[in-house]
């Protein structure tokens, strides 16, 4: 067996880092920044006041001065006053300062009232200021040239903010990676769809596509197919459109495995040192115009295949990105133990309670357990040797 680093080494492996396009900084969330972004201007990008109050010459403000007010300078003010010996001028929050001024006093420290009060004609500091008391610095958050925005990092609201605030309208992200989702099984019924026999609600196709929408991907394909060899021929021919075909079912070694019926020779079918996700399947196919179409089998079982997905295709579709970054995992106490499985790692759903983790579901780690994924909170990487309640475990947490 392979254990999960060895597997995920071949996964990585399928990717190759998709194209970028220039795209307008207030859209492409999730995807990935080709480019590092330098600063084109300075934050902030001139001297200004961090206070509502009065921009001063620091050396006229002692404590009772009295100073002369020479006009007002409010935010987005396209001129400001000039400030001599013994003035002011009346200054609001983020307005520029004026010529002259090294300081602001707030109002709140002067015997000016607050609000929208008419310009005074003269005003007294209680309290001495010292030179660039209160005043923010052209540059001094990021200066002209500054590396801001690095290429492999994941395009967010903060990004958005960040490259909005250094000169930028658009920037170059990589595309979405397009996947293909197929879930096989004879016994799937669209969700809603009555029951008969041995039938079961398709959750998997859902539940997938769900998660690479969340992953940053772009869902090109959704379907359930049934168990005949040709039916899932068709449709993996339709999904060789994608980037990443990815399916549940089929990769075991039961008599109606219609995904190794179909690729085996293709691509590898492997056991991994995991519960719930032993069988898995990887590899590349050929699209009908040459290109490479990554290809990853997941177990039917649902717990098994979210895992899986959180495991293999998060880190398969990051990479597709060309997203730079580790997987962040807490360190968290067990405080209710579970069934384990002898010789694997097991990676169970769980919640998050006092500062601790336990099963999302009484039974622990069934994988058929879908129904109970919704509670988690993270998946715990639970090592073989784990013994008892109080001991410590990886999480990866999986709540957006």
């Amino acid at each position: 067996m392979l254990s999960v680093e060895e597997y995920l080494e071949r996964v990585l492996a399928l990717a190759t880092v998709l194209p970028a396009e220039d795209v307008s900084v207030s859209e492409g969330a999730g995807r990935v920044l080709a480019e590092d972004l330098a600063a084109r201007f300075a934050v902030p990008p001139f001297d200004n006041s961090a206070m509502d109050g009065f921009a001063v010459r620091a050396a006229d403000a002692a404590a009772g001065a009295r100073l002369r007010v020479v006009g007002d300078v409010p935010a987005g003010a396209s001129s400001a006053p000039e400030v001599g010996a013994g003035e002011c001028a009346r200054i609001m929050t983020g307005a520029p300062m004026p010529p002259g001024a090294d300081a602001v006093v707030p109002v709140e420290l002067t015997d000016q009232p607050m609000g929208d009060v008419p310009l005074p004609q003269w005003v007294v500091a209680r309290e001495a200021v010292a030179a660039g008391r209160h005043v923010r610095r052209r540059g001094e958050d990021v200066a002209v040239g500054d590396a801001v925005l690095r290429a492999g990092s994941v395009w967010g609201p903060e990004a958005t903010g960040a490259a909005s605030s250094i000169g930028y309208a658009t920037v170059p992200l990589r595309r979405r990676v397009r996947v293909a989702v197929l879930a096989t099984g004879d016994e799937l019924m669209a969700p809603g769809e009555a029951l008969g026999f041995g039938q079961i609600p398709d959750s998997n196709s859902y539940l997938l596509a769900g998660l690479v929408a969340r992953f940053g991907g772009e869902v090109l394909l959704r379907r359930a197919v049934g168990d005949d060899p040709d039916e899932f021929r068709a449709a993996l021919d339709e999904a060789l459109a994608a980037d990443v075909v990815v399916t549940t079912g089929g990769v075991s070694v039961g008599a109606f495995e219609v995904v190794r019926q179909v690729v085996e020779g293709d691509i590898d079918f492997v056991k991994v040192a995991m519960q719930p996700g032993k069988p898995q399947a990887s590899g590349l196919l050929r699209a009908p115009d040459g290109r490479p179409v990554a290809f990853l089998g997941f177990p039917g079982n649902p717990v098994s295949a979210w895992v899986s997905a959180w495991l293999f295709l998060r880190p398969l579709l990051r990479a597709f990105g060309g997203a730079e970054g580790q997987t962040e995992l807490l360190t968290l106490p067990v405080r209710q133990l579970w069934r384990k499985a002898p010789g694997r790692r097991q990676y169970i759903p769980v919640r998050i309670v006092d500062g601790g983790v336990a099963p999302s579901h009484a039974r622990g780690s069934g994988s058929h357990l879908v129904a109970s994924l919704h509670l988690a909170d993270g998946i715990a990487v639970v090592p073989e040797d784990l013994d008892a309640p109080g001991e410590t475990v990886e999480v990866l947490l999986t709540r957006s």
